[in-house]
Parts: C-alpha cells; structure tokens; sequence
C-alpha cells in the first residue's frame, strides 16, 4: 500500500494515528507530494492524503483511510462507530474547515475561530456525558475516537479553544492525546508548530464557507405539532391552566419612582453600552447593546421583576474633541446635540430606558475621583513615563486623534495617530511619518509625559477569584468568557488611566492638574453617575451585591472594559460595589457585504431608519432574528423583505387578522362559548410546551433563539384554523356552529396570548393587538408561565384591522441603492486620486496657504463666539458660509478637494 500525504494536510493526522493504532504503519510506503498534485487519476482536483491499494484502487477520503487500516487488523464494525463517522465527514468537517481556515490563514482568534464549531464540540460534549463513557462507542477506543481527535487535534491542541465548560470533552480529548499512536502522528504533521504548520497547505485550497444553519424561524414540518410526543399529565396540566382563565394571573406590581431594589423581591438591575456621543449610532450598535438589553429589560417586567434599565451617552475624550474642532462647536455643544440625536433615535426605536443620561455631570466626576483616591490610597496605582508627540505652539500633548501624518505601513498621507483609514492597521503617534498637529499644523516633537497606572497584576488574585464565583451558573455569553480569559491567560498588564487632554474628569493629584482620566477608566464609572442622576438612592443598587443582579450587554469589544478592568477597580476601591452578574455580549452586525461606514454613506443609521417609511416595530424584529449571538451576521434588504412578508404578513399578521374578523364577522364582535375537543386541548398543550421553552430561553438572554417560538406558536394557529375551517362550519348545523365557534375562541385567545409574548420584540405592534381585541390591562401587563383563556366567552373585542404591510421589491432596491455608498464621490480612494493627480506648480505658495490658514482659525473662532453667545441664526449662517469658503480656498490652494458643504438636513 502507498500513502500520499501532502506536507500540512490536517487530514494526516487520523490518518496517520489510525495506521499506528492498527498496526499497519510498518506495510505502508508513504511518499510526500505537493498540495496541488492530482494523485488520484479520476478526480479532477488535488484529495490528499491518498491510499492507493495493492488492487491499484485508491480511497481518498481521511475517515475512509482509517476504516480500511481497521479491517486490516481484525475490527469489527458497529452501528454507532459508523453514525460517528458519517456525522464526522457531514456535520464536523465542514465547520472545522472554517474554524481552521479562520485560524490558520485569515489570522482570526478568539470566538470567530471557535464560533463556527462551537456547537459541534457541543454535540461531542454532550453525548459523551449522556452515555458516561470514556469513549465515543463505549468504554474502549474505537475507531471513531482515533477519526474525531485527529480532525480536531490541530484546533483542540491549543487550551484556548477547548472550552472549561465542556468537561468531558477535555477528558477525552486529553486521554487520546497522550497515547503513543497520536502522539507520534501528532509529532510527525505538526512538528511543534501547532496549527500553523498547515499554513502553507490551507493556503492552497479554496476558502471554506460556513454550511448554511436552518433558520430560526423556518417553514413547519408537514406534521410539526406531532413532533413532540404529549403526556396524559402534560394535556391535563394545560387545561387546568386554561381553566383557570384571568385568575391564573399574578397581581401586577405597581412601578415605583425611582425603582429601588426591593428585600425578598428578584432586582434585576440592566445596563446597555454607553454609545459614544460623537457619532449616530447604525444598527449594528442599537442590535449590539440598546436592543438587546430592550428586550430582557421588557420581558423582565412581564415577569414582575423589580426591574431597573438605564443607559446614557459615554462623553468624555479625544473623539469629542477632535469633532467639536470638526465642527467649530465647543465639547460641551457637541455633546449637547449629539445626546439628543442618540435621545430621539432610542425613542423612535421605542427603547424603554427607566433612565437615559450622560457622562458629563458634577457626580461623575465625584464618584470616579472618589474610586480614584480609594485605588491611590491603597496602592493599586503607579505612575511611569509615556513617550508622546507634544506640539509647541500649541503648548500641548497630542492625543492620537490630534495627530496626522503619512502611515508607516501604506503610504497614506491623511493617516490618524491612531489608525490608518485606508489600510487600516493600527498605529502608534510617534510612528507616523512627517506628523502634524492637527489644530495648527505645526510639526510635533517626541516628548516624555508621566502618567498614572492601574496596577492590573497586583488586583489579578482578586479578580480571578471573583470570577470564579460569578461564572459559575451564570449566563455571561461565550464571547464574554473566552475573551475574559484570553485577558487572564496572557497576563494582565498595568494600564494607563491617565491623559493629557482637556476634555475629561480632572484628575484630583498634585503634579497631574493638566490631565485627566482615560476615557476608559471613567465611561464604565458612567454607569454610576447617570444612576446618581437618576435617584440620590443610587448606591441601593451599586452597593447592595447581595441583593441585586447585574445584567450588562455590549458588543464584543467592550467585554475586557466591563470583564476585568472595571471590576479590578471596583475590587481594589473596597467600597462593596455590585458586579456584573451576566455579562451578554454580541458578536458584530454587518451590512450586506461589508461594513457600516459613515463617511461613505454604506449603512443604515438610527436617524435614517425613520425616513425609509418602515417602522420602527419592522427594525426591532428584523435586528432581533438575525442578532449575531454566536457569529457575525449581515444586515440584508432582501432578507429583511422576506421575513417581513413571510413571516411577519403571512405568518403572525395573519393569523391573528384571521382569528379577530372572524370574532368580528361571525360572531358580532363576541368571544363564542368553546367546548374543547381532545384536539383542542393537545394544542392548548402544544402552546404551553412553546410558551414554556420562550420563558427557558429568555431567562438565558437567548433573545434569537426565542423568537422562534412565538412564530411556531402562530404557524400552530394557522394551521388549526386551515385544519377546521370555521369560514365553513359557521354555515353547517349547530354541532358545526359550535365547533366554529370554539376554534375561533381558541384561536383568538392564542392571538392574545402572542400579544403579551411579542411585547418585549415588537411594543408597538403589541400594544395594537391588544386595542383590537380589548385584553384587558392586567394580562397586558403580565406574560404568564401557562396559557389561560384571556378572552372568556362574551368578550367583547375592539375593530381588527391589519398589521403589517406587504413590503415591494421596487421600494426595497430603491432603499438599497440609496444605502450603498454609490452616490458618494468623497471615499478614501478617491480623495487620494485627486491629491496625486493635482499639478504641483499649480499649487498656491506657502505664504499664502499661511495666511489662508490663519484667516479660516480667524473665522472659525468668530463663529464659535457667536454660537456660544446664542446670536442670531442668519448672522451665525453668514459667518458659517464665510468659514466654509475660505476651507475651500485652504484645501485648493494645499492641493486637496474641497469639501462638500455640510449644511443642515431639511426637516
């Protein structure tokens, strides 16, 4: 027998340890090929490694490989071995793939290596924990174990990616991974490298892509609501409850002003992401803290929770400077203006904020110096120096923002100190080639500045040891725990608290007057103040961790901020401060193929959702089906259209339209008497089995996820109403009058019941169900745990009318052209064509770009005085167009396009 292998291939790995376990190692000559050679004559790409029989036949698949070299030795096959290997060649490789592409080529760590396959590592986990043994097929090792581990070896032999959680995976794994068969196939393919050993061979094959998942909300199964068996107990239980009807409700607890915790009561205490003021939110920030957080904070009131949500505008720092010298408004006025855009998007999007505020307030700088001199007066804080560009004419330090220059890695002459726009690496100020102050465009010079530290290392025990505490039983996301323990796992670093801006909370401490606190050292602190703000009570809910759980969301790149670095402050103050209990985290939102972008007009953000002429209801719905919870997803207008109309209009509007007009139209707007049949009560049964899983996700934040059950529960209704026709039955004799008028009470009983079950997704179109089917106030204010009849007989409902509407293809391209970037003429690429095509001997003389240069500082502090003194708008509009005009003489004469005039948009 003659084996190809090709260096790198991942497939040599079980290969190769299967040979060894076998015994088949010593009759095989084994011959190394490169990645792109056709070994086996009748494919038509490159399969390796490859087996070539002493009959001339060739198997050229790993798993069948390994088969062959059992059956050598005397194996004898068993069903579950082979369900083990179908499963690894059709569910395990293709995620693998990704995951090791992501890894290997693309450079990925952390949850976009682990996310792809994190399920399958799942399924081994817990099917190994089920049957409680060692190994895959049984209490020995068997083929599949040596298949399975040597797939996943190349990913799993990094700690990073196995998870602490899956216990028995890691038991197994490790058991395979010290015996001789794979430590020397393991030694042979990797040769010490790890995964990047399989570079060179990955990078010759074609990029995998993601095996598309089953949608969450997918067409029903011909027979769905046979597909879960019922008890006798479960049926019985599900007509108790519904007999019970409205007494079956809790008293709705009455809100307090302000919400405080509550002894003996659950607090459930939210907070979202503080947006940063200086920009308009797009959708993949609302879906990856504000929404999100919406949701949980809706349903936990449906519950009676004591439930407290707040969230408010991050204020502070560099970007608000550097806009409001964009802007020739002061900080203060860009925060006021960008507060109230964030403010009115949030309302628009119906966001239920207790409390919406901002960083900067009076308490915020009281309770972050105060955290500050706690930290200082225990010796968590350090102080070393920080080599920066200072400008001397401007007699100041320049933060990143402050600072343009020629990148170091591409060449581009506008870059940032902080990051290159069109390459987009990052970058460190004092790397930046012929760099200029951005205020005055002097050259800057390299200077030392002493800051300040959080000692990290020195509160390191304290945190882990919290840590593990709080994880245990918690419902922090994956994304949240591994990048947590990335933090840990490499060594935590003391990290600067300090900057030289003036934009900020000072910092309280002789020789640091000038400074003030990094911007990411106070903004979580921001939770504290806007609560201050809220109610003078506020340490009932940041001091009070025994009675209170903390439930934060954010997107992924803000975990380490609320993870580690508030929380070592907040340990090393000892002032008893309540933690974050969950940590909820997204993964990102991206819009159609690529990303949101302001500057090139790609994306749809907060404040242009409201002029597409979709509401609000229609963007919460479609944000919260494709939430990125374990992955990236892309925003699409096609999908958008689709669920709109199938599953919004044909699926949910329609039944519930369906089960009110027909109250309506043959029953005079009266809820009929119901005698419920065996088939009426399986159903009852089947809802509360839905009703029930939507409670079990969502008290896990699985907010995607549950979105499906209120959609199955409206598939179930339309399909009880096409099953028994009452449109027919209403015209037959009076056993067929009753059956109708009992299948329209049931149906529309279980649209009130969606009513209350989509409220924390969709409060508008919640809250007309309702009108139309007049429920009354105390079940609109409670979601029950069972399914009551809501609606008794001789109910009386309101007018029905439709709730959603058809969304056309015309009016969807129209808004995707608009969307696109196209119209813009401004981008990156275009602005640097232009600089480079411009004639140099055409440009004007320094002399005069000096005094054009001083004209528009000139102006522009005209108008920031007039502005600040709150002078006419047409005498301020005047003096706007004359800055704007001298900016464009600046930019010609310096050889640049001249801006489009950024004039206000037209109410």
């Amino acid at each position: 027998m003659r084996l190809f292998v090709s260096d790198g291939a991942p497939g040599n790995l079980p290969v190769l340890a299967a040979a060894c376990r076998a015994g088949a190692r010593d009759k095989l000559l084994i011959s190394t090929v490169g990645p792109e050679e056709c070994v086996v004559p009748f494919l038509t790409r490159p399969k390796l490694p490859a087996l070539k029989l002493d009959s001339g036949h060739y198997l050229f698949s790993s798993s069948a490989i390994c088969r062959y070299f059992f059956l050598l030795s005397g194996w004898e096959q068993d069903d579950l071995t082979n369900q083990w290997l179908e499963w690894e060649t059709t569910e395990l490789q293709p995620v693998l793939s990704v995951a090791l592409y992501n890894l290997v080529v693309r450079g990925k760590k952390g949850e976009d290596v682990l996310s792809p396959v994190r399920k399958a590592l799942i399924h081994i986990d817990h099917s190994l924990s089920r049957r409680s043994c060692p190994f895959l097929a049984g209490d020995s090792e068997s083929l599949a174990d040596i298949v399975l581990w040597g797939a996943l070896y190349p990913l799993l032999q990094d700690p990073t990616y196995l998870p602490d959680e899956l216990a028995a995976l890691q038991t197994w794994f490790r058991t395979l991974s010290v015996q001789e068969p794979c430590q020397q196939a393991a030694e042979s393919v990797l040769k010490k490298q790890g995964a990047l050993a399989l570079r060179v061979y990955l990078q010759k094959q074609p990029q995998p892509s993601v095996p598309l998942e089953r949608p969450v909300s997918n067409e029903p199964e011909e027979d769905e609501l046979s597909a879960h068996t019922l008890s006798e107990e479960e049926i019985a239980m599900a007509v108790t409850a519904w007999e019970q009807g409205l007494d079956a409700l809790p008293p709705v607890r009455p809100r307090q002003d302000p919400v405080l915790p509550v002894a003996g009561e659950r607090n459930v205490f939210i907070t979202s992401a503080l947006p940063y003021v200086n920009n308009v939110p797009h959708l993949g920030n609302i879906i990856g803290c504000v929404l999100s957080a919406d949701v949980f904070a809706r349903y936990s009131r449906l519950r009676q929770w004591n439930t407290l949500y707040l969230s408010g505008t991050d204020e502070y720092g560099t970007a608000t400077e550097t806009k409001a010298m964009d802007e020739g408004l002061t900080p203060q006025q860009i925060c006021d203006k960008y507060h109230a855009i964030h403010a009115s998007i949030y309302r628009w999007f119906n966001i239920s904020f207790d409390f919406f505020g901002r960083t900067t307030t009076p308490l915020q700088t009281t309770i972050t110096q105060d955290i500050f001199q706690r930290l200082l007066s225990r010796g968590f804080l350090l102080k070393d120096t920080v080599e920066q560009l200072r400008c001397e004419r401007c007699s100041r330090f320049l933060a990143d923002r402050f600072v343009e220059g020629i990148c170091p890695f591409c060449g581009y002459e506008e870059a940032r100190g902080d990051q290159c726009d069109k390459c987009g690496k990052l970058i460190n100020a004092i790397e930046l080639k012929k760099p200029q102050c951005k205020i005055c465009r002097e050259s800057p010079v390299v200077k030392s500045s002493q800051h300040l530290f959080l000692d990290l290392p020195k509160l390191e025990n304290r945190l882990e040891e919290w840590l593990s505490r709080t994880l245990a039983g918690s419902d922090w996301t994956p994304n949240a725990r591994f990048i947590t323990r990335s933090w840990l796992r490499d060594g935590l670093k003391p990290r600067c608290i300090t900057r030289d801006l003036k934009w900020g909370t000072p910092v309280p401490l002789e020789g640091f007057q000038d400074k003030v606190f990094y911007v990411w050292f106070d903004a979580t602190i921001g939770y504290m103040s806007i609560t201050a703000n809220y109610t003078d009570q506020w340490e009932r809910w940041w001091k009070n961790p025994e009675q209170v759980e903390l439930y934060q969301f954010m997107a992924k790149d803000n975990v380490p901020f609320h993870s580690v670095v508030f929380p070592c402050s907040a340990l090393g103050a000892e002032d008893n401060y309540t933690l974050v209990s969950h940590l909820i985290a997204t993964e990102y939102l991206n819009y159609e193929d690529g990303k949101f972008s302001k500057s090139r007009g790609v994306g749809v953000f907060g404040d242009m959702a409201q002029n597409t002429g979709i509401p609000s209801d229609i963007w919460r719905f479609y944000l919260l089906y494709v939430r990125p919870e374990n992955q990236d997803s892309s925003f699409s207008w096609s999908d958008l259209m689709l669920k709109n109309n199938s599953e919004l209009l044909n699926n949910l509007g329609n039944f519930v339209n369906r089960a009110g007009m027909f109250v309506c139209k043959f029953f005079g707007g009266c809820v009929p008497k119901m005698t419920l049949t065996p088939d009426d009560q399986r159903l009852l049964a089947h809802v509360t089995l839905e009703l029930r899983l939507y409670h079990q996700l969502l008290e896990k934040v699985r907010i995607r996820d549950a979105l499906r059950c209120f959609l199955t529960i409206s598939r179930h209704g339309n399909q009880y109403i096409q099953v028994n026709e009452p449109w027919k039955r209403i015209k037959g004799n009076e056993a067929d009058r009753l059956r109708a008028g009992t299948v329209t009470g049931v149906a529309v009983n279980m649209a009130a019941l969606l009513s209350i079950m989509i409220q924390p997704y969709m409060p508008t179109v919640s809250t007309t169900i309702q009108t139309q089917l007049q429920l009354p106030p105390a079940a609109c204010a409670v979601l029950p745990t069972d399914f009551p009849c809501l609606l008794p007989a001789g109910h009386q409902i309101g007018i029905v009318s439709p709730l959603f509407q058809k969304l056309e293809n015309d009016q969807i391209e129209s808004l995707r052209k608009r969307f696109g970037g196209g119209q813009l003429e401004d981008s990156l690429e275009l602005k640097a064509k232009v600089s480079k095509a411009e004639d140099p001997t055409e440009l004007a003389n320094p002399e005069q770009i000096k005094l054009l240069t001083d004209a528009v500082t000139k102006q522009g502090n005209v108008v920031r005085e007039l502005k600040a003194q709150k002078a006419d708008k047409a005498q301020v509009a005047a003096e706007v167009a004359k800055l704007l005009e001298l900016k464009q003489q600046l930019a010609l004469a310096e050889g640049k396009p001249p801006e489009p005039s950024k004039g206000k948009k037209k109410k």
